[in-house]
C-alpha cells in the first residue's frame, strides 16, 4: 500500500457561499457541489478538485445537529479532515486497525454513482473515515481515488 499524498484537505464553514466565493477569488477553485454527499450528515458540500479543496457547512436548520457542527463550535472554521490518496483502501484501512484505528464511516461508489453524482471523473473512489481527532488534531480520511482511464 503506497501513500500517494494528499488528495484534497475538507474545510469546515459557517456559510458554504462565501467560503466558495473566498477560495475562488483567493485561489481560482473550480467548485462542484456535491450536497447528495452530506445530506444524511446534515451537511452542504463543495468540492474544488482542481484545488484539493472540499467545503462543507451546516444544511439550513441544522446548524447546531450537522457533522460539522460540534467542530465549528470547538474550533472555528477551518481544516476539519485530510483526505491521503492511497493505492490500495483496505490495505490501508488493515493498517489503521492494525495501529489502533477504527473507521467511524467508509464508502465504496459504484461506477454509476461515479459518473451521476462526481462528472464521470474517476474510475474508483473509496474512502474510510478514522476515528483520528482526539490523537491527530483532525480526522485523516484513506482514499482511494483513480482518475477515470481514457480510452
Amino acid at each position: 500500500m503506497a501513500v500517494n499524498g494528499i488528495n484534497r484537505i475538507m474545510i469546515a464553514v459557517h456559510d458554504l457561499e462565501s467560503a466558495k466565493k473566498k477560495y475562488h477569488d483567493l485561489l481560482g477553485a473550480t467548485f462542484l457541489d456535491a450536497h447528495w454527499t452530506g445530506e444524511p450528515f446534515g451537511i452542504a458540500v463543495s468540492i474544488a478538485w482542481d484545488a484539493g479543496i472540499e467545503l462543507c457547512a451546516p444544511l439550513p436548520g441544522r446548524e447546531d445537529s450537522s457533522a460539522v457542527s460540534g467542530f465549528l463550535a470547538a474550533h472555528g472554521e477551518g481544516v476539519m479532515n485530510v483526505f491521503f490518496n492511497v493505492s490500495d483502501g483496505q490495505a490501508a484501512m488493515d493498517r489503521a486497525i492494525k495501529h489502533g484505528y477504527n473507521s467511524v464511516h467508509s464508502l465504496d461508489y459504484t461506477q454509476g454513482e461515479i459518473d451521476q453524482h462526481l462528472g464521470g471523473l474517476f474510475g474508483r473512489y473509496q474512502e474510510f473515515n478514522l476515528d483520528t481527532a482526539e490523537r491527530c488534531g483532525f480526522t485523516v480520511s484513506l482514499a482511494r481515488i483513480e482518475a477515470k482511464k481514457q480510452i
